[in-house]
């Protein structure tokens, strides 16, 4: 398996960032593109990577967030064929409140319009053979939802965010699991024990993506108690994973506080970053 990360918040000179993410996942003789970033840009940076987008046979969104859809509408311009495949709660409005101030989250209303790309997925599913889409079915995240302002819309109400339009991308391999979960709202521990449950008896043999500890509208400083980031990383460890890459909305100080428990098996994914496994 090879990733190429096409956006990242964080990117080397001659290539661009944002906040977001994008990888392009090559493995068993096809390429998924999982996420577009918040605009156009992955475009720029597939092509001074050398990544070709229009022989990508299949796209993914992790969830309903601008920052991971953006991009999708360019993507179509540029491959005419691939579905891209969400969950239907990905269509439903979401927010940041804090107090008087809503601040919009969800995928822009432009994609939503592409219904013959759009593969609305509402359980476990099978994309290619040992390729799956996980959703969320640990009971009670909507109080995640409400820790952090996040907010979803379901006709004219507004309840607290249980990621229903979340989902992890999972590889079975002979190795163990190859788990990617670009925001792990409901905990990068939670997901993975999800995944660990769905195919019973394999280790998570590398994790990629973020933890979701950043500071609020993807600020650059911890949005949780120092003690709760190295917590998330004892339990990682305990979960046995064998590699770990993060980035996005994780953060550089969540990471640094990281970085003493989990040791050589932590890696930081920025754009251009390639990762063969």
């Amino acid at each position: 398996m090879r990733v190429t990360v096409l956006m990242e918040n964080t990117a080397p000179e001659g290539l661009l960032c944002e906040h977001g993410l994008s990888l392009m996942i090559e493995h068993g003789g096809r390429s998924i593109l999982l996420d577009a970033g918040s605009s156009a840009a992955l475009l720029d940076n597939a092509a001074r990577l050398g990544v070709d987008l229009s022989r990508v046979d299949a796209a993914v969104l992790s969830h309903g967030h601008y920052d991971h859809s953006g991009g999708f509408c360019a993507f179509f311009q540029r491959n005419p064929s691939a579905p891209l495949y969400l969950r239907e709660e990905a269509a439903q409005p979401s927010y940041v409140l804090r107090g008087d101030a809503r601040k919009y989250l969800g995928v822009p209303q432009e994609l939503l319009s592409h219904g013959a790309r759009l593969h609305y997925v509402t359980a476990r599913t099978e994309l290619f053979p040992g390729v799956w889409l996980l959703p969320h079915n640990t009971p009670g995240l909507e109080s995640r939802g409400e820790r952090v302002h996040m907010y979803r819309q379901t006709g004219s109400v507004l309840t607290p965010d249980d990621f229903a339009h979340e989902q992890s991308l999972v590889f079975v391999t002979t190795s163990g699991l190859i788990l990617f979960s670009s925001c792990s709202h409901a905990g990068a521990d939670t997901v993975t024990e999800e995944a660990m449950a769905a195919f019973p008896g394999l280790p998570v043999r590398a994790f990629l993506g973020g933890f979701h500890l950043m500071g609020a509208s993807g600020a650059a400083s911890l949005g949780v108690p120092p003690e709760e980031a190295a917590a998330l990383g004892r339990r990682l460890l305990e979960l046995g994973i064998g590699e770990i890459w993060t980035g996005h909305c994780t953060g550089t100080p969540a990471f640094e506080l990281l970085r003493p428990v989990l040791g050589e098996r932590l890696h930081a994914l920025s754009t251009g970053s390639v990762v063969e496994l």
